[in-house]
């Protein structure tokens, strides 16, 4: 897979480099010039508007995801009572779940759960889904990844939202893995692409020096792990 530059329709604009993220695009005698650390991602073959700037990628389809909806939290309790990042979440998710138009539902695993129904959709839930068994009381991995996976392949949600606790970053990677969707890890911001209307998961990169913000275009559900305390609980309804 190569990029390359027609020198005669490059007129030196700079646009390709400015657009470049991997300085691989120097200007050299007036033209554009790729460098060997190119990865082909295609970026400058976009904003090149004088088609100066080929590809033989072959472009990849974006899957057809109109039936994928509803976002969920998977809500995280201990010892009989909700943690914060569960409402934090919740918040966060009514927020994105006004722009998309579509529900916030939770997940609560556990035993004797269906007392947490009534609180979860105080904070904003409109569904609750209580995976209920003694065998659910205290966290086990293989246990909670089988349910949630097997929760997200009945009901095909768009997002899934989990707490990064020592819990959620047990459980998030071995979920993402069984139904082979991105994740995006320690999330501190989420939003909404208004063109595109993907989510949007911000994070800090290299160490914390750069903020990343990654979309997932090519699997659903769109799925991220997000500190606690770095968002606000809704108001209770």
């Amino acid at each position: 897979m190569t990029v390359w530059i027609e020198t005669e329709l490059c007129n030196g604009c700079m646009s390709c480099v400015k657009e470049c993220p991997y300085g691989a695009i120097e200007i050299q005698e007036g033209r554009a010039k790729i460098l060997d650390r190119c990865t082909s991602c295609g970026l400058c073959v976009l904003v090149c508007k004088q088609g100066a700037v080929h590809s033989d990628v072959v472009p990849r389809e974006i899957p057809d995801f109109s039936d994928r909806k509803g976002i969920w939290v998977v809500a995280e309790q201990r010892g009989g009572e909700l943690m914060r990042v569960s409402l934090e979440l919740l918040g966060k998710a009514a927020e994105l779940a006004e722009q998309l138009e579509e529900d916030v539902c939770a997940l609560v695993l556990g035993w004797k759960t269906s007392g947490f129904a009534e609180e979860l959709m105080r904070y904003g839930a409109s569904k609750v889904y209580a995976a209920d068994h003694r065998l659910l009381e205290h966290y086990r991995s293989d246990a909670y990844t089988k349910v949630v996976c097997e929760l997200i392949e009945n009901y095909r949600p768009n997002i899934v939202l989990i707490g990064a606790t020592m819990l959620g970053r047990d459980l998030a990677p071995r979920i993402s893995r069984r139904v082979r969707a991105g994740l995006t890890a320690d999330c501190t911001e989420l939003s909404i692409d208004e063109k595109e209307k993907i989510l949007l998961q911000t994070r800090p990169a290299f160490g914390g020096n750069v903020m990343a913000t990654i979309a997932n275009r090519y699997s659903r559900p769109q799925m991220a792990t997000v500190r606690p305390g770095v968002m606000k609980p809704g108001a209770p309804g």
